[in-house]
């Protein structure tokens, strides 16, 4: 711990200028100045792309497509193991600018930086499994069937602040690991942790004409979802933006083409009589909590039954009150700062709301020790009087809590169902007929049983939802890759030559 602390700490600020990347060359773009989360001071600057720089970073992608599809499977495999070696060895210049730029404490940062690597090695073997050979299909003698996959043409990678390094490099992994060039575009408030990621892309052996780099606000990211270019969209954000980019490539003319994507949700955890009440609390805090509350697998709903919620309810809001609110840099810290001045303002007004029309079991204040013009809000616990009450997602450190009678869960799952979303649910019972009648009613993506509900694990806990929280397939799973690609199947008459020549073999 010493020696990374010390790493980190040693890296210091990035102080640099991120820009376009086209065809491997920086482009010189009016700055606009980055401040952290922390405390706001200045950390950096980026210059962000036009829409004519956006136009041409397609049409490089477009240029780079052919040389990149045609790369062995074997030959891209290797490159995304060689940029997994190349995060672990950076490591500490990548943790810093984590901690600055996105707000993460050392744990949330560190645990991050794995899942990145995770990516990059998992979808090198995928890459191995699915695109190195053909698939072999059974067919009449004298004939040979084979699937094989290859790239679509150019993906757009439009990916979240919240996980800046992990799911940007993820995104950006599986398309190149299944042929296609890349135009990525990080969102705004985290393009130096991005900047920096392309660059080892780049160092580790991607070609950079199969990958060009976009920073800027929605407005090129529209930009690049609508141009003709636009072979599939792999986006993680909020809903109303996935239905947005589905609307655009709804409305273009030409291939239909894909969207891969993974969107918010209103994530329940459903506590029965029989939970043991520490380790509900320990996972509900951690759950709710962690990472500012700013994980799309956050939980926003917890439903206690009632002859449990009084002791339940109040062990979490002690746990709650007993989390350090601070600077993530000091190790002491559980909650950082939300990402910018518009998510704490869009929190606080929430908050308010809750104030006047719920009950308030832990109302949540800011320790004199944060750092002043940091972008603090604290963890919060508001009770709800019908599931109802909850119209939204709530991206932050806000846990919204409902006690029901045991003879009302199902009354509580059709009001879950109704929400529409389907990304994460935890279930805390040591019933299992009550555990498989939940999983069995709702349609969710990932389901966690007896533990916390967050953390998925790249190729043990494939992560996506579906419903309002996103299309599937799910990101670190066997199905990932076949999204990016496009199948082909060769029927060749094997007999023209005349006879089974494979058959003849055999009876020799």
């Amino acid at each position: 711990m010493a020696a990374l602390t010390a790493a980190v700490a040693a890296a210091g600020l990035p102080r640099q200028a991120a820009g376009p990347i086209l065809d491997g060359k920086v482009l010189a773009r009016p700055l606009r100045p980055l401040a952290s989360p922390i405390d706001g001071n200045p950390i950096g600057s980026v210059g962000e792309a036009s829409p004519e720089i956006a136009d041409a970073a397609m049409a490089a992608a477009r240029a780079g497509f052919a040389g990149w599809s045609r790369t062995s499977p074997a030959t891209r495999a290797v490159a995304l193991d060689r940029l997994a070696e190349l995060v672990q060895a950076e490591r500490p210049r990548l943790l810093a600018i984590l901690q600055i730029e996105g707000g993460k404490t050392l744990d949330d940062a560190l645990s991050e930086l794995r899942e990145a690597i995770d990516f990059c090695r998992f979808y090198a073997a995928e890459a191995r499994r699915i695109f190195a050979s053909d698939e072999i299909l059974p067919g009449p003698t004298g004939e040979d069937n084979r699937l094989s996959y290859r790239g679509r043409g150019v993906f757009v990678c439009i990916s979240p602040w919240n996980f800046p390094l992990a799911i940007f490099l993820g995104q950006i992994a599986a398309a190149l690991a299944a042929g296609n060039a890349v135009v990525a575009k990080p969102a705004e408030q985290t393009p130096l942790i991005a900047y920096e990621t392309v660059k080892l892309l780049h160092r580790a052996g991607v070609p950079a004409s199969a990958l060009q780099f976009v920073p800027g606000d929605g407005s090129i990211g529209a930009r690049l979802v609508g141009h003709a270019a636009t072979a599939g969209v792999a986006f993680t954000g909020s809903t109303e933006t996935a239905w947005r980019i589905n609307r655009a490539l709804a409305a273009k003319d030409g291939p239909i083409v894909p969207l891969v994507a993974e969107t918010g949700g209103i994530n329940a955890m459903i506590v029965d009589a029989t939970a043991l009440p520490e380790q509900v609390a320990d996972d509900a805090v951690m759950s709710a909590f962690r990472s500012a509350g700013q994980r799309c697998s956050a939980l926003r709903l917890l439903c206690v039954q009632e002859d449990v919620a009084d002791k339940i309810i109040e062990m979490i809001a002690g746990a709650a009150r007993e989390l350090e609110i601070g600077d993530p840099r000091r190790l002491a810290t559980h909650v950082g700062p939300v990402i910018d001045a518009e998510a704490k303002a869009r929190l606080y007004q929430h908050a308010a709301t809750m104030r006047q029309t719920a009950k308030v079991h832990d109302a949540g204040n800011i320790p004199p020790g944060a750092p002043a013009g940091g972008l603090y809000v604290a963890p919060q616990i508001f009770e709800l009087k019908a599931i109802e009450d909850l119209g939204a997602e709530v991206f932050g450190p806000i846990l919204h809590v409902l006690r029901y009678p045991a003879r009302d869960l199902d009354r509580v799952l059709d009001g879950i169902e109704a929400k529409g979303f389907g990304l994460t649910l935890g279930i805390h019972s040591r019933i299992d007929t009550m555990v498989e009648h939940v999983i069995a009613r709702l349609d969710v993506g990932n389901c966690y049983v007896n533990r916390n509900m967050i953390g998925a694990v790249v190729g043990t806990q494939p992560f996506g939802g579906s419903g309002l929280s996103g299309t599937g397939p799910k990101a670190g799973g066997p199905n990932y890759l076949k999204r990016f690609a496009v199948e082909q199947v060769v029927c060749v008459n094997t007999a023209a030559a005349g006879g089974n020549a494979s058959l003849i073999a055999m009876g020799e």
